[in-house]
Order: structure tokens, then sequence, then C-alpha cells
């Protein structure tokens, strides 16, 4: 079992927050004792949720992991954790502590939200690392806990943890804090609710519905996403043409990547969608929507700018229609665009992650 410190702060268990020590608990204890890693699907989460359960010095103990350590300039793991106590105000372990090779647990939650109205310019989601460190509180017993946030990927793990920042949960520094904690609370009741915890009544849930419960993928779902992303503008024999086709495609699960697209470009190409390289002019951009809009579409942009560094400005264009430009995913040098109602982007993404066709906003 972990041994943890001693420090002076408010114990993190408001009754009413779903963020509270009481719910952490049960949810280490589900890690410690049964699993100590889960992925899944959270309704309303883009892609899936990963939770780990690591501790100090065995998480570490191996090639890569000592590399990382001796690349941030220290001797061991410990001196990590002690830099990270630092950010969250407890008592770095002594040089003794350390000799006796004690664990000292953490939970890190991972996860995607939508971005701030100013990363929109650069980023379709925003990862979420949530480093969740238990303490004490006025206790010789482990009875609360400390959060470390960042949104950057772990590449270089021991860099991304040294890198977190302590999260106050009640006063976000910015848009992209404040909304992943809104996102936590619901990756917190997600988890719960996979992994059986009863949640007390006094706890305000973020959401009343089951946020775990998976959607079945049937000929049916395909059409939906097929009148979606087309607008509506599909005759019946085609919608139900192309829907029988992909969802026959769906059921083969083929790992061949190019036996897998061949049919989503069929698709695509059956819609008012256009595909084009990755270098474009803004005149082109112009024309192709248009075209695919059926009216005019105009928009301001600086001189000299092309290709992606157009997208805010057709977007901008686009947002007066109550319209959006996404793309299907081509995993190539090259872009495959087609126009949404901007009330349908959410359900929209949402299908492209049962059905399997990958959807970006951009």
């Amino acid at each position: 079992m972990a041994n943890f410190f001693s420090n002076l702060f408010g114990r993190n268990n408001d009754p009413k927050s779903i963020i509270s020590f009481d719910i952490i608990d049960s949810i280490y204890s589900h890690l410690y004792n049964v699993q100590g890693s889960l992925e899944f699907k959270v309704k309303g989460i883009y892609d899936n949720v990963v939770v780990n359960l690591f501790y100090f010095p065995g998480s570490f103990d191996h090639e890569e992991g000592k590399a990382e350590i001796e690349k941030a300039g220290f001797k061991n793991s410990y001196e990590v954790l002690n830099e990270l106590y630092k950010k969250i105000d407890i008592g770095i372990l002594s040089e003794e502590i350390m000799q006796e090779g004690l664990e000292y647990d953490f939970i890190h939650i991972q996860f995607y939200s939508e971005p701030s109205a100013e990363m929109k310019k650069y980023f379709n989601r925003v990862l979420n690392n949530f480093i969740i460190i238990f303490c004490c509180t006025n206790s010789l017993e482990t009875n609360d806990f400390k959060i470390l946030y960042s949104s950057s990927h772990f590449i270089d793990y021991t860099k991304g943890l040294l890198d977190t920042q302590l999260l106050d949960i009640n006063k976000p520094k910015n848009e992209t804090q404040e909304i992943g904690i809104k996102d936590f609370k619901i990756v917190l009741q997600g988890i719960c609710q996979y992994i059986n915890i009863e949640i007390p009544e006094t706890i305000e849930l973020p959401s009343s519905e089951n946020l775990i419960e998976n959607e079945e993928v049937t000929i049916e779902t395909f059409e939906e996403f097929i009148k979606l992303v087309s607008r509506g503008n599909i005759e019946e024999k085609e919608l139900k043409k192309q829907s029988k086709k992909l969802f026959k495609d769906f059921k083969k699960e083929t790992k061949d990547y190019y036996e897998k697209v061949e049919g989503h470009f069929d698709f695509f190409e059956s819609i008012d969608a256009w595909n084009s390289d990755w270098k474009f002019d803004p005149e082109d951009a112009e024309y192709f929507i248009s075209e695919m809009v059926g009216a005019d579409l105009n928009f301001d942009y600086p001189e000299e700018t092309y290709s992606h560094d157009l997208f805010p400005y057709i977007q901008s264009a686009l947002e007066k229609q109550n319209l959006e430009l996404m793309t299907y995913d081509t995993h190539g040098d090259n872009y495959l665009f087609f126009v949404a109602n901007k009330d349908d982007v959410k359900r929209i993404l949402e299908l492209s992650e049962l059905t399997k066709i990958e959807i970006n906003q951009l």
C-alpha cells in the first residue's frame, strides 16, 4: 500500500462535488485491487478515456523511464516525485526515506475536450491530463489529494509530469482548464458507472444520462451519418445503397487501410465533396465551397494566405450561414472536404466514432 506525507490544506471532500476524496478513493481502490488500467468510451467525450494507476519508483523502473529521468537531470524517480511535491506544497522525501524503497501511487486520467475559442484556431481538440496525487490533511492516514494538470502530450513521460501545474478546480486559470474541469466531472461519473461505484445521493451529478451506454451500430446509424454529412442532399435510392455498402464494410472490420477507405471515397464522391491537394489557393476554396453550398461564398483573407491558413477565414464566412467546413481524414497528403450544418457537427463526430469513418473539424 502507498505511503504518504502530511501537509496542511483544506480537505477535498465537498459532499456535493464528484471531484471529492470519497469518489477518488473509491476509484483508486478499484485500480489498486482489481484493475490498474481502464480504457473506455464516455458519452459526450471525444475518443476513449484512459485511466492508469502508476507509482514511484516501479512505474519508472525500465530503460526508457531511467533515460527520461537522467535526461531531466535527476538521479532517480523519487527526485522527480519531490519536484511534483514542491508544486503542490507537500513535504519532500528525505534521502533516508528514499532508501526505504516505499511506493507512492498516483492516478493519471487522460481524455480529450473541445478547444477553447482561442485554441480552435489551431486545434480540433485538446488533451487533458489530470494527475491525482494523494496526501494527508492533519492525519497520519491518506485522506486527501491534489491535482496537477497539463494539456500537452506526454511523449516524454517524465518531462510531461514535470511540466504539469497545480490545478485549482474552483479557480481555473484559463478557458482550457475550465472546459477540462467541466468534462473531468463527466469523466469521473463515467468511471463510477463503468466500474460500478455507487455515487452518494448528496453529489450533484454533471449528467443525468448513463454515460457508458454503448450505442449499437446498425444500417440506420450509417443512414443518419449520410444524411447529416450530405445535409440531406441525397436521393433515397442512393442513401440506401451507400448506407448498405458502408455497413457491410464496417462489419468486415478489415485492417487493410486501402481496402477500408476505398468505400469511404466512393461514398464522398456520391455527395457534394471536394477532394483537394493539401496545397490550395483561396480562389479554389471559394469556387469549390460555393459549389458545395449552392451559393457564392466570398471571404476576406490576408494576402499570401493559402491552404490550411485559410481555414479560420473560410469558417467565419460559413458560420454566417450556420455552416461548417469539415474533412474526412485521408491520412494522406490531401483533404476530402464537405460542408455540414453547424448544429449537426457534434452528432457527426459522435457517429464518426461509431462508424469508424474518421471525420475531423478544421
